[in-house]
């Protein structure tokens, strides 16, 4: 009975491991991992040790397409498998730990600019039926006169060029988006578009919002953040795998209501806690700091937490916190917090929240690097009110009054963590943190040390043996 619910482990140690089946065959790994770009890549660059990532889907084929490496380039590759964060953005810490001068990223990506290495992006040339696609766009758009931008993702990004050059003949005002991987070079030009890694230059006298959208990739997160942030274009999309076009439904307005309702819950909200969850993305340190001047003006205590990737039961530890603000790449940045204790937001809806300075125009934000200084949708924080004169405002949510203001940073500013108060008529001194202060508010604060109200007792022998069977209980028969 005991050995069914426990062992000694040896049968662990004696178990033999087979090798995993390979995801592609062998005769298809050179094309579609572009092993002659990669090899180049490596070789032009003297890379003597390269980080091969792989996401979990493909890591059945990491050891060969490793071997394949090493013999190509002579160069030494390791394997980065559970990535800290998202398997899309580039694993840079990892990278480092084995000293690694370059990355080698296979699979979906979402071309996030990265900070220290040099990246080469191999996503996998997944197959696309290029004459069903264009039956597919003739049924959603007949008129061949009709404006529309096409999209991607990036597994499907071989074989745009094919498309273009059958679809634009037959449809002269049909644009194609263009990869480009880390930062353009350079200013935008009028009209032009740069967002998500993807570069397309409108014509039309109206602008974007003149176009439709034209998505080839299946449904899934990517086409979700096109949708919010393009929501004035009417959107189709074209799923390969199973080979049907179709008008998008999602109820965008619907989407946006619930995401300025977490706007309101941030409002609300008195300690904020600031996910990180990205080390690699340029920018991220500048943004962290952005968003705890940003807490610190509108009179909210804020905490830095690192957790990886986060999960309902990672953040119900800190019971303290309001609300989470999350500091990822733009693809990961949309998490759906239904299922968690507190709310999760991005920071351009925090910045909604605190910054009077920001308004709702229509547009929505997934990518933080937007909100840095110099970028296209910076807004800078309006100065100091005196509380007498601030705006009274009242909340949606819970019809009490509340602060929207922003207030001068202190000259000499504490660390977030430490606030001194008066604790008794002796003037004496306490460091108190928000956590502190929360704790202090529960009815129940931990197990009580009672220190002098507890007889002491001499140590007795306890039970033996695990819970199912202690040594000193008698065997029941049936």
């Amino acid at each position: 009975m005991a050995t069914a619910f426990s062992s000694d482990g040896e049968a662990a140690l004696r178990r033999e491991l087979c090798a995993a089946v390979a995801a592609t065959p062998r005769s298809d790994l050179d094309g579609f991992y572009e092993m002659s770009r990669a090899a180049a890549f490596v070789r032009d660059g003297r890379f003597r040790k390269v980080a091969l990532q792989f996401p979990d889907e493909l890591l059945a084929d990491a050891v060969e397409v490793a071997g394949r490496m090493e013999t190509a380039t002579g160069a030494e590759m390791y394997v980065l498998g559970d990535t800290t964060y998202g398997s899309c953005c580039v694993d840079e810490v990892a990278a480092e730990h084995v000293g690694a001068e370059a990355v080698l990223h296979y699979g979906p990506a979402c071309l996030s600019p990265c900070r220290k290495l040099p990246v080469l992006h191999i996503f996998g040339q997944q197959p696309l039926d290029v004459g069903r696609c264009m039956e597919a766009f003739r049924e959603l758009y007949p008129k061949q006169q009709s404006c529309v931008v096409v999209l991607s993702d990036v597994v499907y990004d071989h074989a745009m060029g094919e498309l273009e050059q059958q679809l634009c003949p037959e449809y002269p005002n049909v644009i194609f988006s263009k990869l480009v991987c880390g930062d353009t070079p350079g200013p935008a030009v009028p009209g032009e578009e740069r967002k998500f890694g993807r570069q397309f230059l409108v014509k039309a006298a109206g602008g974007l919002q003149d176009y439709a959208m034209f998505y080839v990739g299946a449904e899934g997160l990517t086409l979700t953040n096109f949708m919010l942030t393009w929501n004035r274009c009417p959107f189709s999309s074209f799923n390969p795998i199973t080979g049907c076009g179709r008008r998008e439904t999602l109820n965008v307005n619907r989407a946006l209501m619930r995401r300025l309702y977490l706007v309101e819950r941030a409002r609300d909200a008195s300690v904020v806690g600031i996910l990180v969850g990205t080390l690699g993305v340029a920018g991220y340190l500048t943004v962290l700091q952005h968003l705890r001047e940003l807490l610190s003006r509108a009179g909210k205590r804020s905490y830095i937490l690192a957790v990886g990737k986060p999960n309902p039961a990672k953040l119900a530890n800190f019971l303290e916190v309001d609300i989470f603000v999350l500091v990822a790449c733009a693809q990961n940045s949309l998490l759906d917090s239904s299922d968690f204790y507190q709310p999760v937001v991005t920071p351009y809806e925090l910045e909604l929240a605190c910054n009077p300075a920001r308004e709702w125009m229509g547009n929505y934000l997934t990518d933080f690097r937007d909100l840095l200084p110099g970028a296209c949708a910076h807004v800078e924080l309006p100065p100091a009110v005196p509380a007498a004169e601030a705006v009274p405002d009242v909340s949606l949510i819970t019809g009490k009054m509340r602060a929207t203001h922003l207030c001068d940073l202190p000259t000499s500013q504490l660390p977030s963590s430490t606030t001194l108060a008066c604790r008794d008529q002796t003037r004496a001194l306490a460091e108190i943190s928000p956590a502190a202060s929360f704790l202090e508010s529960r009815s129940w604060q931990g197990l009580e040390q009672q220190l002098g109200q507890t007889p002491v007792s001499k140590a007795v022998q306890g039970r033996r043996g695990i819970a199912i069977a202690y040594e000193d209980e008698g065997c029941e028969q049936p």
